[in-house]
């Protein structure tokens, strides 16, 4: 359920209209180019990585104590969702602007359904499915857009969303020796 309300006290810091209109056109200047994501992940030990993106301080992810780890921080699956949820912000937001749609809140709610009793493939073996099954996202949003709009604009973020594609389509995904 999405809550959308028309009041707008303080709008969001802004993102820049005539930058998101140029990266638009870059990207339709030139439609197949492919980019390559990279994340460098480093064991620190027990279930805690490290995990570093460009020259970003370090990104840790740790699993709770449940599961054995020291709960310093987001497990790999809480964090998949953070991710979905953030991509979800940045197109919900990036469209407003491109709408002239002014938003003052945009807060995003998810949660993920995940079998874990296989524990790695230590636990159980019995055939199920591993992963996330059900993804449920819940949009906190106040605006001076109609409802319509509203729902328009997140059906328009979740169809385009990077993240949320990841989730749904099947990905090439290959794991090696170094």
């Amino acid at each position: 359920m999405t809550t959308a309300s028309t009041t707008v006290s303080t709008p969001l810091r802004p993102i820049s209209k005539d930058g998101l209109e140029a990266l638009a056109a870059k990207a339709q200047a030139n439609p197949n180019v492919i980019g390559t994501l990279k994340v460098k992940t480093v064991c620190e030990g027990q279930f805690r990585n490290l995990n570093f993106v460009r020259d970003l301080p370090e990104h840790v992810i740790d699993e709770p104590p449940t599961l054995l780890g020291q709960d310093t921080a987001p497990n790999p699956s809480e964090a998949l969702l953070a991710c979905l949820g953030s991509c979800l912000s940045v197109g919900i937001h990036a469209n407003a602007i491109m709408r002239g749609i002014t938003l003052s809140k945009l807060e995003l709610h998810l949660e993920g359904d995940i079998n874990i009793t296989g524990v790695w493939g230590i636990g159980d073996l019995s055939n199920k499915r591993l992963g996330i099954s059900a993804v449920r996202v819940k949009v906190d949003i106040e605006s001076d857009a109609t409802p319509e709009e509203i729902a328009e604009l997140l059906e328009h973020a979740n169809y385009w969303s990077p993240v949320a594609n990841t989730f749904r389509n099947p990905v090439d995904m290959e794991v090696s020796l170094a």
